[in-house]
């Protein structure tokens, strides 16, 4: 194929990336894979102990989908044998390893929805284990002896972890080697990463070395700040946007996010052009144009790219509904229960609907106010509900059943 032009190319790479290590020589690669007309091996490890996808991993995913349209090579590594080690990037407590089949089952999970990002067509796709799986202990202790202690002990986790009298397990050095060997078995030409795996890409481009490759270019992606605004975002920390989540959810969550961010989830997860994105950064310094106008916008164009334009339309319209109209939404799902002059208590029917998977998160949320019924506000843990007639049960903002009696 004929290759965009180096700036061209620059240009798209350069967007939203937090660093290239080194940048000149990612110049000389492209003019490389230009003038022979050969496209570059562009490689990212999957960590398939995290089988669900959100906005944060889609911004490196992106950012392999655009060397993707640029022509080059997308390669990527599924961590199958590194997933039972465990990545320690980032945490002060070692991670429980997974089994082999674990660590395939997830990865599964993890393509399906990598696919709604990359051309499936275009990418290959590798499992680690069929190269790691194979080293001798004889090639392990060889492959320890390209690096040291000392060396390992630079990373900013296991500094914290040492100091703080935390333990660090042998094998947790071992993860960034196998992560090295990974970009010697495929000879990548760059290797994407997000800013919490520089030393593991790092490591890569010095193993290349010692095996006597030309070393990979490191381009390292930030990772984006969750709908709290605060904590990166995390299904742990309960402020991720998925990529596989419904429109409504997606809008809703979208819509929930600080203002201070909105320039930086267009830029890192949406693909508009560059001129759009310059029109967005003038608007939000306009202080005549309501940011929450930005917010819908960025909602609806998310929805889209996850699922579609009709999507979009369908999930806006459905949010006006509740959240402005204060309406019921049309499509509910509905419970029959049997007439009782007991009736039933608020914390076992929220259990009853599955809104709550015990008395106990039930009880919690009543007392956070977040229960109502046929639009009244029930914050008493012992109210005792009548089953004499039909009633709309609301959870949250979301969360609506209609019970039949």
């Amino acid at each position: 194929m004929k290759f965009l032009p180096l700036n061209e190319q620059m240009d798209l790479i350069k967007r939203g990336a937090h660093e290239i290590i080194p940048e000149d020589e990612l110049v000389k690669k492209i003019e490389k894979s230009i003038k022979e007309d050969k496209p570059l091996r562009i490689k990212l490890g999957c960590d398939p102990s995290r089988p669900d996808l959100h906005l944060g991993h889609s911004v490196v995913l992106r950012k392999l989908r655009q060397f993707q349209e640029l022509g080059h090579q997308a390669i990527l590594i599924i961590g199958d044998f590194t997933g039972m080690i465990g990545d320690p990037s980032g945490r002060n407590v070692t991670r429980p390893s997974l089994s082999l089949e674990e660590t395939r089952k997830n990865g599964e999970t993890y393509l399906q929805q990598a696919s709604k990002i990359l051309d499936r067509d275009k990418t290959k796709i590798v499992y680690n284990s069929e190269w790691l799986g194979k080293m001798s202990f004889e090639d392990v202790i060889k492959l320890s002896s390209k690096y040291t202690v000392a060396r390992m002990i630079e990373r900013d986790d296991f500094t914290k972890r040492f100091k703080s009298g935390e333990p660090i397990s042998l094998h947790e050095f071992l993860y960034p080697l196998a992560q090295a060997m990974d970009s010697v078995a495929i000879s990548s030409d760059v290797e994407l990463g997000g800013t919490d795996q520089k030393f593991n890409l790092l490591v890569g481009r010095d193993i290349q070395r010692e095996f006597g490759m030309e070393p990979q270019v490191i381009l390292t992606m930030p990772l984006i700040i969750g709908t709290d605004g605060t904590e990166k975002m995390s299904k742990s920390y309960n402020n991720y946007i998925g990529i596989s989540d419904t429109p409504q959810d997606i809008f809703g969550k979208t819509l929930s996010i600080p203002d201070n961010l909105i320039y930086n989830y267009y830029e890192l997860a949406t693909d508009i052009s560059s001129e759009e994105l310059i029109e967005v950064r003038q608007q939000l310094s306009d202080k005549e144009v309501n940011p929450r106008n930005l917010k819908r916008k960025l909602a609806k164009t998310l929805v889209k790219m996850y699922h579609s334009e009709s999507a979009a339309i369908e999930a806006e319209d459905e949010f006006d509904k509740i959240f402005i109209k204060k309406e019921v939404p049309d499509d509910i799902p509905e419970m029959a229960l049997e007439k009782g002059d007991e009736g039933i208590g608020i914390l076992d029917l929220l259990v009853r609907v599955n809104f709550a998977g015990s008395k106990a998160e039930a009880r919690r949320l009543v007392v956070q106010g977040g229960v109502t019924i046929d639009g009244n506000k029930v914050d008493d843990i012992s109210t005792n509900i009548a089953l004499d007639k039909e009633m709309i049960l609301k959870v949250g903002k979301r969360k609506f059943i209609k019970l039949k009696i």
